[in-house]
């Protein structure tokens, strides 16, 4: 069985980094590279990877990126 996910909450890298105070949407790329326990995307939008907001908030404030 999948995910209940409110599609309000679905954001993309250049939400991500607006959100999270960050100067170029590739930042989130690399966190996703960098940091194994950085959210896996929900899944694909086209070319487009969806996060669930409050997965990558939670993350951000738990590592300190995200007051």
């Amino acid at each position: 069985m999948g995910r209940n996910v409110d599609v309000d909450d679905l954001v993309d890298v250049r939400m991500i980094a607006e959100r999270l105070g960050l100067a170029h949407p590739q930042t989130v790329g690399n966190f996703a590279l960098r940091y194994p326990d950085f959210p896996e995307p929900l899944g694909m939008w086209g070319r487009t990877r969806l996060w669930s907001w409050p997965d990558v908030e939670k993350w951000a404030r738990d590592t300190g990126r995200l007051e």
